[in-house]
């Protein structure tokens, strides 16, 4: 059998919404023989004229390929598609890169071992238009047999990020990095009507925000050491001066009628960690407020 290097894996894509389309749409371009099936035939049309095969049922889908690439509405619609071709996926590589949760990614990597199936779980971090770019991340976890194996196809997708065998650490990163952006926009967006009603454009705004960015990232560094060690020490800047300064935001959001519900939960936050007694703790400390008890 010809190595990877040498030949390029066929794959199947079950799935053709935007994103599973993008999929489909990397691997042809990079050159691998890619085979698609959707529950609607017609929204393989473009991937057809474009070199893909289109396969009439699941099961001919499954047959074409050793690698397949799933990509659906949920973790129930995986499991209706594939549960009826069980038998015929023993011995392939099956990648889950269908949103789910972790507990969700674990069912599916038990139900695939015993079936005989190698299993990974992804993550894509991206839109459909980031697909296929180096500096678009994807995230697997499970099998570090299959990730190894095909490596070299799945990095036309995305950069493969391996998270290790757990099968549910994709789904979890996948989870707190969305969670991440989401605060950072909500930041982003607090900033800006703030600094909007003094007449500020967004786009004046936004690339010394980006620098600022840069600068905060580098605090998430020395803080992931503190948090994994449980100690805190505010040598760079403690919570209770932290609290002194939020105060100052809260003032110029009242003055200019800005939402202050954000930066309230984090002087609720801050405040409480300081009548807890670790006032002079450095921001790190605040990961205690969202452990449970």
């Amino acid at each position: 059998m010809k190595s990877e290097h040498t030949e390029k894996t066929p794959v199947t894509v079950l799935g053709l919404g935007r994103m599973g389309s993008a999929l489909a749409g990397a691997l042809l371009a990079a050159g691998h023989a890619t085979t698609v099936w959707n529950r609607t035939p017609g929204k393989a049309d473009a991937l057809v004229a474009r070199g893909a095969l289109r396969a009439d049922t699941v099961a001919d889908a499954v047959a074409a390929s050793d690698l397949l690439v799933v990509c659906v509405l949920d973790h129930a619609a995986v499991t209706a598609l594939l549960e009826p071709v069980a038998g015929q996926l023993a011995g392939r590589t099956l990648v889950n890169l269908t949103s789910g949760s972790p507990e969700q990614a674990r069912e599916t990597a038990t139900w695939a071992a015993g079936h005989g199936i190698a299993y990974l779980d992804g993550g894509i971090m991206t839109t459909p238009e980031g697909v296929g770019l180096p500096t678009s991340m994807i995230l697997y976890s499970g099998s570090p047999e299959a990730l190894a194996a095909h490596r070299g196809t799945l990095a036309v997708l995305g950069d493969p990020i391996d998270l290790g065998a757990d099968a549910g650490l994709a789904s979890l990163y996948d989870a707190g990095l969305l969670g991440l952006m989401w605060s950072v926009f909500g930041g982003w967006l607090h900033a800006t009507a703030l600094v909007g009603a003094d007449g500020v454009a967004a786009g004046t705004f936004t690339p010394v925000a980006l620098r600022w960015l840069t600068t905060v990232g580098g605090f998430l560094d020395r803080y992931a050491g503190q948090i994994d060690a449980g100690h805190y020490p505010g040598d760079d800047a403690t919570i209770d001066v932290q609290l002194a300064a939020v105060e100052h935001l809260l003032h110029a959001g009242r003055e200019r009628g800005v939402d202050g519900r954000l930066p309230e939960f984090h002087r609720e936050l801050m405040a409480k960690a300081v009548a807890e007694g670790n006032g002079g703790d450095s921001y790190a400390r605040l990961v205690d407020a969202f452990r449970r008890p």
